[in-house]
């Protein structure tokens, strides 16, 4: 059993099903925050306000401490500031990757919670 169509008029409508599927998808972007250990209280706020921002717009957060010098001794300084980040931010995300060190960088994201 066949069906005889028009070839083109079914290239056309594939294309605008196509079309139409894309205009409903929602792109992810991953945003990026960097810090210092010594970074101080206020700019911190500031910084944790900027990632709230990117969280409700629907983008996942990487925040990102980096270490200069001889600060690197002071990992523990590092890891309570990126604690910090999670416990101010858990009403509306989720830590999607713990702090992990990478080289001098040391580094977390975090992901808008699902909305019910």
């Amino acid at each position: 059993m066949c069906r005889i169509m028009d070839y083109g008029k079914f290239k056309y409508q594939q294309s605008k099903k196509l079309q139409e599927a894309k205009k409903k998808q929602s792109h992810v972007q991953v945003k990026e925050v960097k810090l210092r250990p010594k970074t101080d209280e206020h700019d911190l706020l500031f910084k944790i306000k900027n990632v709230r921002r990117f969280l409700e717009e629907g983008n996942k957060a990487k925040i990102t401490l980096v270490f200069r010098g001889r600060e690197i001794t002071h990992v523990d300084i590092g890891m309570k500031a990126l604690e910090r980040f999670a416990t101010d931010l858990e009403d509306i995300a989720v830590v999607e990757f713990k702090p992990k060190m990478e080289g001098r960088n040391m580094f977390m994201i975090v992901a808008p919670k699902a909305k019910k």
